[in-house]
């Protein structure tokens, strides 16, 4: 269950994720870019079993946003639930995301990771570690879900 918001992102009713990505109804999203202690990007390849956008590269781990769970306790929960990283989280950003399978709230969070990630296989295909300097030219490169790109220049300009 997820929470139907409005434009200034206030709770309208709590329904079924299914059912506000049917009907385009503005939901909740909670995403976190990890750095290791070199600063270097984690990438990840999407798992071909996943239903939405299998095989696609992200540059953010997460997911929806529970009915009465926050966007940081939300990012906290995915890391986990994907990655195996039990780490905190730093907000960085939030915005009304027009991209991807249905419009959302985005909130963007960060997080210094310091040990190897242990991902679902049912969820990540791959993962690695990349410079930010190589990131432009593997974004071009290989296919990336829909809202890749403008949640990473998002977070590059709230982080400067």
């Amino acid at each position: 269950m997820v929470e139907h918001v409005d434009e200034q992102d206030r709770v309208l009713a709590v329904v079924g994720r299914g059912e506000a990505v049917r009907r385009g109804w503005l939901h909740r999203i909670a995403v976190t870019v990890c750095r290791d202690g070199r600063r270097q990007v984690l990438v990840h390849r999407r798992s071909e079993q996943v239903s939405r956008f299998p095989g696609r590269y992200e540059l953010m781990a997460g997911g929806a946003v529970a009915a009465g769970e926050s966007y940081e306790e939300a990012a906290v929960r995915e890391l986990a639930e994907e990655l195996g990283i039990d780490t905190t989280v730093r907000s960085v950003v939030k915005f009304l995301n027009r991209d991807g399978l249905s419009p959302h709230w985005l909130g963007i969070h960060e997080a210094v990771v310091l040990v190897d990630p242990k991902p679902r296989a049912d969820e990540v295909a791959w993962h690695g570690w990349l410079p930010e300097s190589e990131l432009r030219e593997f974004m071009h490169r290989y296919p990336f879900t829909p809202d890749s790109r403008e949640a990473w220049e998002r977070y590059r300009a709230a982080v400067g």
